[in-house]
């Protein structure tokens, strides 16, 4: 693949774990070779670089998000062989590979923790936090206030107690220790190597936090942001990248820096507002989002928006009373959705009442927001939530490919599955899958598929200028995109309910393509620009201020 640096610019990215995508070889567990096989589907939506959630060697109590090694890939999921046939693969179809990567905490089962615990000499031991007193140690509370009493846990073997954030078996690493930064780096360097075009790195904003007996903190977190960008650029000029960095809306622009920290930030303060906003078919929660957050980013990184992840629906962004108003709103008929108390553990479909033209139209406004899309594996198709299941498992069931026996993700005895396929109700893969749509002109599928392609092409959404137009409807958001001679105007209607607004498009009359849409609009000449749209339409028009028409396709 050639080099390219800040390719994620016009990129689609689409969110897989590779355990619960696709089974080659009938175990129940989706694998490596699996996802080589699929490589084509991805192609065919647009998809221009996979993220991978984490496939180490693990416990699997967290979903692999408890690393146990570093340095290979679960044998339920293949071996490295496997993982570089994949990258080999994407990148003879111009999909570039991004892997998760998780420096704040490992597993217990971690090579380095079992070491610290064992020998209080070794330099793992000060890769962990430890006291002999967690009741005059510094403390704080922890992220899964249900599940842990604490952030100290005790461990037998060391005589001592260990920090943790996250679950007990997750110990903190002590990421201001030089030779852990070393180890990072040697981490990092080894991956590259692998063919991995960057990283997604886990829990940015707890790696910074105050951690230890003494509570101390990194002198300086862009610091070592500012060396793992170096170490990654130095190997791969145009590896990026990515980070969680859940932090506060006025700080995050801080992870940027420069342009030399991370290339791209997961929009949680974004994802928040515009899934409320959608829920509540009012543009309120998407003003006050562009009042909130700077988008103005682009000379030094760029957004990554999602409308969902394998996660919880994190709402706690939100004000205070829409917090409140979204717990009740997502949660229709008393049904258990809520989790960790900060979100639910519904997919798009589901808080979207498993309305296909609702569910377009969200794809379509979250792609039409500055910044790189983030596509969730199965929300293309329209895969819903299965309550049954704890904590976050509704939301990662397998991939639903087709009909057959296991949604045709595997041909194990169900039993055997790493969670169950949902067989049952509006979301089960009878009714919902990827053989169906295929085939389908106007499915789920090809309307995203249609999205993400005519995305691709408006540059106007990475370096442009933009902003919202004021039209009368509450429930229609208009948002204008210029970047040199090209100007794209894209209209949402939020609502059930037909709307008609009329906007002033500042462009020469006939200079504009309509590219995308179910929604219509009418240009008079030396007049306004009149839409029309049904309820959950959207519509993506462009035009060329020098009043040439500008055809789909040109950036």
């Amino acid at each position: 693949m050639i080099e390219q640096p800040e390719w994620f610019r016009d990129a689609v990215l689409y969110e897989l774990d590779v355990k619960r995508f696709y089974d080659s070889d009938g175990d129940g567990w989706g694998d490596f070779e699996g996802l080589r096989q699929r490589l084509d589907y991805l192609d065919r939506l647009g998809v221009d670089a996979i993220w991978l959630l984490p496939f180490y060697p693990s416990p699997m109590r967290d979903n692999g998000y408890d690393v146990a090694d570093h340095y290979d890939v679960d044998d339920r999921l293949g071996t490295l062989e496997d993982f570089r046939a994949v990258v080999e693969a994407a990148h003879d179809r111009d999909i570039r590979v991004l892997i998760d990567m998780i420096f704040n905490h490992t597993s217990d089962q971690h090579e380095w923790f079992q070491r610290a615990r064992e020998d209080p000499d070794s330099k793992y031991r000060e890769f962990y936090c430890w006291t002999d007193d967690p009741e005059s140690a510094y403390s704080t509370v922890n992220i899964f206030p249900e599940h842990e009493d604490g952030v100290w846990s005790y461990d037998e073997v060391a005589d001592a107690h260990y920090f943790h954030q996250f679950y007990h078996y997750q110990p903190d690493l002590d990421i201001a220790n030089p030779q852990l930064q070393s180890e990072v780096e040697d981490v990092l360097e080894f991956w590259l190597d692998q063919g991995v075009d960057g990283f997604r790195v886990d829990a940015v904003a707890p790696m910074t936090f105050r951690k230890g007996e003494d509570g101390h903190e990194l002198d300086d977190p862009h610091a070592l942001f500012r060396r793992l960008n170096r170490t990654v650029r130095e190997k791969k000029e145009d590896a990026v990248l990515l980070a969680e960095a859940d932090d506060q809306p006025e700080l995050l622009d801080e992870y940027f820096g420069d342009g030399d920290e991370f290339d791209l930030q997961l929009n949680f303060v974004g994802n928040a507002h515009l899934v409320y906003a959608l829920g509540i078919e009012d543009t309120w929660p998407l003003e006050r989002l562009f009042d909130i957050l700077p988008y103005d980013v682009f000379e030094n990184g760029q957004w990554a928006n999602f409308l969902r992840n394998f996660d919880e629906l994190n709402l706690l962004k939100l004000p205070d009373d829409a917090f409140w108003h979204a717990k009740e709103l997502f949660n229709p008929d008393d049904e258990d959705a809520w989790i960790f108390e900060r979100g639910h553990a519904r997919r798009t479909a589901g808080i979207f009442e498993n309305n296909p033209e609702r569910i377009a139209m969200a794809h379509s406004l979250m792609f039409s927001l500055p910044g790189s899309p983030v596509i969730l594996a199965g929300d293309e198709i329209g895969m819903g939530e299965d309550l049954s299941l704890d904590e976050r498992d509704p939301v990662r069931t397998p991939m639903q490919w087709s009909d057959d026996r296991n949604a045709g993700f595997s041909t194990a005895d169900s039993d055997d599955l790493i969670l169950p396929v949902i067989d049952e109700g509006e979301f089960s893969y009878r009714e919902i899958n990827v053989a169906d749509q295929l085939g389908e002109p106007y499915s789920l599928y090809n309307r995203i598929a249609a999205i993400a392609h005519t995305r691709s092409v408006c540059s106007e959404l990475w370096q442009g200028e933009f902003g919202q137009v004021p039209v009368d409807a509450d429930d229609v958001w208009v948002f204008r995109a210029e970047y040199e001679d090209t100007v794209l105007i894209t209209v949402h209607n939020l609502s059930g309910e037909y709307r008609e607004v009329t906007i002033d498009p500042d462009l020469p009359w006939g200079a504009t393509a309509d590219l995308l849409g179910p929604g219509h609009y009418e240009f008079e000449e030396d007049g306004p620009m009149t839409f029309y749209l049904d309820g959950y339409d959207y519509v993506w028009v462009r035009g060329d201020s020098e009043g040439e028409r500008v055809p789909l396709g040109q950036p």
